[in-house]
């Protein structure tokens, strides 16, 4: 059964890998955030039967509040796939572990180890090898996703801090409901209103069902039964897999300076978060 559990987070990894060739394709046909909007109304529709009745007020306020953090994330990182390429947007975005304790240090005073300040540099570096020998014009992408990953990483701040106090399903349907609410305010604002094309509904629906809603599911049913450095190890794989279906499906060529770039970037994530966790496996 670990091995069956281990394939299923795999899995996961792999989807989230994917998308970010899928999303560039549909937001190249279709709006940013009309995509998003449809993402994620598409996402909490599918969770609310199974969870909305545990989602109370409190749940609805906290979850609100850190989807908009939530949002942010999702919204620079899309933005950012106009702009630089799925192989880029996924080895950036993994950096969230990297922004996580920085976020905490920020929020809440944590103390920073030698370890994570290590990752840091080690993430920089990576970052101005990769970006450095792009066009003008990936570099903007490359920023936005940067701003993701600092996004997402304040998310795992906050979700670290508030989640104990909420059950986990109905605070992730929060969030997912407070960024459906939020792309469908901003919508009307910066981007026409209309239906997607057809080519473009596939994506939404495997972003919003498989790689939001499935994809939860999956990842909390999984970590209740395997440890925390092997789910560590698995998680971390999703920039690899973001990397091999660029090369494979969105044509993605590094050259060598940007190779050294994401090997830095990629040992940043196994100092910030691998080896962390293989070391509290160990003691446990």
């Amino acid at each position: 059964m670990r091995l069956a559990y281990t394939l299923l987070l795999v899995g996961v990894t792999a989807v989230w890998g994917w998308t970010f060739v899928v999303v560039q394709d549909a937001i190249a046909a279709y709006g940013v955030l009309g995509f998003l909007a449809l993402r994620f109304t598409l996402a909490s529709g599918a969770m609310a039967p199974f969870v909305a009745r545990r989602a109370g007020l409190g749940t609805l306020l906290v979850g609100g509040g850190i989807g908009v953090v939530l949002a942010a994330g999702y919204l620079l990182q899309t933005l950012g796939l106009l702009y630089t390429t799925p192989t880029n947007s996924g080895l950036i975005t993994g950096l969230f572990v990297v922004f996580a304790p920085l976020a905490a240090r920020a929020l809440f005073g944590e103390l920073l180890s030698r370890r994570v300040m290590l990752a840091v540099g080690l993430s920089l570096l990576g970052m101005v090898l990769l970006a450095g020998q792009s066009p003008s014009g990936v570099r903007v992408g490359d920023a936005l996703t940067l701003g993701c990953a600092a996004a997402l990483g304040a998310h795992i701040a906050l979700l670290s801090r508030y989640a104990r106090e909420h059950d986990a399903g109905a605070l992730a349907f929060a969030q997912m409901l407070s960024m459906a609410a939020l792309f469908w305010a901003m919508w009307p604002l910066f981007e026409p209103v209309f239906a997607p094309p057809p080519g473009v509904w596939p994506a939404i629906a495997l972003t919003g069902l498989v790689a939001s809603a499935g994809a939860f599911w999956v990842q909390t049913a999984v970590q209740q039964r395997i440890s925390a450095a092997r789910a560590a190890v698995i998680l971390t794989m999703e920039p690899v897999f973001a990397a091999l279906f660029g090369y494979w499906l969105a044509g993605d060529r590094l050259n060598p300076v940007q190779l050294a770039g994401a090997a830095l970037i990629l040992s940043a994530l196994v100092v910030g978060e691998v080896l962390p966790a293989l070391r509290r496996g160990k003691k446990g």
